[in-house]
């Protein structure tokens, strides 16, 4: 298992085996739209642990409903995933699980520490189909075509830079793969004080952003556990 680091990424080649790539020049990144929402997931001495306390626990909707969330991703046997900005890789094994030997999973993070844990995890379960991938914050540097579905749980409201990253997750998917976009409601007078402080726009609002990068929207999935989050699903054009 390799973590992939800035210059390095990952091909894939008819049977879906990865391969040492090029080196590929970081783009520029666009201008911010919410500076400093991840300096605390930069800091060097970031405390794992303390991460994994905070996001598996029942009382996260994401983690009560994550098996739920996982059977609405409809995942095939072969199929490629990346779980942009993947944590503390809650998702990691269920998703090496769906895809099966002949898929792979690209765990990737903004975080070296997350990105480190990722291969430990994969080097513990014996999952020979997971690549973890230290990405950039406005740039997921995964090949073209490399991938057909596109997960970010929870995570969407920490892009910087959204249009940078989403443009690099389009010309990432194959035509007609599948993105998914799972976060918190957003709705004044209505929605914790948390989230109108934290997560910068409404579903509404991410919903247009996604289309505008040239992903048709499909549909709003319910799934029951879940109360101020949101799951909605769209496909590359």
């Amino acid at each position: 298992m390799r973590i992939l680091l800035i210059a390095l990424m990952t091909v894939i080649s008819l049977n879906i085996s990865p391969v040492l790539a090029q080196e590929v020049a970081p783009s520029t990144p666009t201008q911010s739209v919410k500076p400093g929402i991840n300096k605390k997931f930069l800091d060097p001495n970031l405390d794992v642990d303390e991460w994994i306390k905070r996001f598996e626990v029942e009382s996260r909707e994401v983690f009560r409903g994550r098996h739920q969330v996982v059977k609405q991703l409809k995942l095939s046997p072969g199929d490629r995933i990346a779980d942009v900005g993947a944590g503390t890789g809650l998702f990691l094994e269920p998703f090496s699980m769906a895809v099966g030997k002949k898929g792979w999973v690209y765990s990737l993070d903004i975080v070296p520490k997350f990105v480190e844990r990722y291969e430990k995890m994969a080097d513990i379960l014996n999952l020979d189909n997971v690549t973890p991938v230290l990405c950039g914050q406005n740039d997921i540097r995964l090949p073209a075509g490399s991938i057909d579905a596109a997960f970010i749980c929870d995570v969407y409201h920490h892009f910087e830079y959204p249009a940078d990253s989403l443009a690099s997750i389009h010309k990432a998917m194959v035509l007609g793969g599948q993105l998914i976009l799972i976060d918190f409601e957003r709705i004044p007078g209505k929605s914790r004080e948390w989230t109108l402080g934290h997560v910068r726009a409404g579903k509404e609002v991410f919903r247009k952003e996604v289309e505008d990068a040239g992903f048709e929207f499909v549909e709003e999935v319910k799934i029951p556990a879940f109360q101020e989050n949101y799951f909605l699903r769209f496909k590359r054009k």
